[in-house]
């Protein structure tokens, strides 16, 4: 049963108990992500998510990653365009030591310079490799035609521009505005005692911001843009990504969402896959995918394949929708959808670090927790009509399109 605690600060305290596991997974889940940077901000919630591992005033980077070794210890955090998480996995009598490690990073990291110079350093690295991974570029990009001059579009990790001028002073006043008590969740999932809630609401439920600083962006519901964007690069395979306005993740069709996704691409045997790949050999890697945030959403399918069989590809991508538009789904696919559903949900909480992050997340964006039964029978209540519905809700509007491909596939096209 999950359990709530909210301190006197605000920060809220969601809490697990799995008594069968030798583990515990904390969570520190801030709503504050690239979607909440002005301009000037690119790429800072990412950098400082990164400069947390870098030293506090008692402990440098080295001294962290021993103290979580010496407990046996993952940890580990990320960033995504409208939360940061920094998390450990743990045995259970460690779990004190280990969030007090956690609690020493988050409230007294001391960004010193020179550190923050050499973090830059890798960050620039980082962009350089999704640069290089042209189905993630490409996915990118994807967000920037969809969302141009909006924050949600932007790179995470920000560009070079605007990493160059950080500093002290600009994390400390994003930290200011974003890292708030009431926008702070502590999730913790596995076997665990009272004692440890009690010690993360001594080391979490004191600390308060002087007052609420206001928004240098105005914080609105992003406005989906159809169009395209193509990339000559010297690679030997095409990428295409095309996406569509999706749904927001408290929209109560989601799961009407979910099953057309997985049917329609989100599975070896979804009938992309087995069309594109299985009968007409044309890519290795196809799929679709749904992106759900708290204001908008996205649905979006990819695939790459040889340069030659790129407008193949995407014909044979638009037929497969049209045969959803125009003849529907069967019975047999919506069980089976379902039925994948539900084990992958399933089968994906058996761990102390997966309940964490599920209801870390639940309580950061829904602000609630639905019970396994109740996933599981709104799963079993989406019906055929449903998700014929969703599909032309989806696949009649207009949709952004990215492409990388060497420069002779570019120069062809008639996009």
């Amino acid at each position: 049963m999950i359990e709530k605690h909210i301190c006197s600060n605000g920060v809220r305290i969601v809490h697990e108990k799995m008594p069968h596991l030798r583990s515990v997974a904390i969570g520190i889940w801030v709503g504050a992500g690239s979607g909440d940077e002005s301009k000037s901000e690119a790429g800072i919630a990412h950098f400082i998510e990164h400069m947390l591992f870098k030293g506090t005033a008692t402990r440098n980077a080295r001294t962290i990653a021993e103290e979580f070794d010496r407990i046996g210890g993952d940890v580990n955090a990320f960033t995504s365009k409208e939360m940061t998480c920094y998390y450990t996995t743990v045995l259970g009598h460690h779990a004190p030591r280990a969030l007090t490690i956690l609690a020493d990073m988050f409230f007294n990291s001391a960004f010193d310079q020179a550190e923050m110079e050499k973090e830059k350093s890798i960050v620039l690295d980082e962009i350089a490799a999704v640069e290089d991974t042209p189905d993630d570029d490409v996915d990118e990009r994807l967000w920037g035609v969809m969302y141009p001059d909006q924050a949600i579009g932007k790179p995470v990790l920000g560009d070079e521009q605007t990493i160059a001028t950080f500093d002290k002073k600009m994390i400390e006043q994003f930290m200011e505005r974003m890292y708030r008590p009431e926008k702070i969740v502590i999730s913790i999932a596995g076997n665990y005692d009272d004692r440890l809630i009690q010690l993360i609401d001594v080391q979490f439920g004191s600390f308060k911001r002087e007052k609420q600083v206001e928004q240098p962006i105005a914080i609105q519901t992003p406005e989906f843009h159809a169009g395209h964007t193509v990339k000559a690069k010297d690679i030997e395979q095409a990428h295409i990504c095309i996406g569509y306005p999706g749904l927001a993740v408290n929209d109560e069709r989601i799961h009407d969402l979910i099953i057309l996704d997985s049917i329609l691409g989100g599975t070896m045997s979804s009938r992309l896959f087995q069309e594109v790949r299985e009968e007409r050999g044309l890519a290795y890697s196809i799929c679709s995918y749904y992106s759900s945030y708290n204001t908008t959403g996205v649905f979006a399918i990819y695939g790459g394949t040889s340069p030659e069989n790129l407008g193949k590809l995407t014909d044979t991508i638009d037929e497969v929708i049209q045969s959803i538009l125009h003849q529907g789904i069967t019975e047999n696919e919506l069980h089976n959808a379902k039925e994948q559903l539900k084990g992958a949900f399933l089968l994906g909480l058996e761990s102390s670090e997966s309940r964490m992050h599920r209801n870390g997340k639940n309580e950061l964006i829904l602000q609630g927790h639905k019970t396994i039964d109740e996933v599981v029978a709104l799963i079993d209540g989406v019906q055929v009509a449903n998700v014929y519905r969703m599909a032309n809700d989806l696949f009649t509007k207009q949709r952004a399109t990215s492409i990388i491909a060497p420069e002779d596939v570019v120069e062809a096209l008639s996009i």
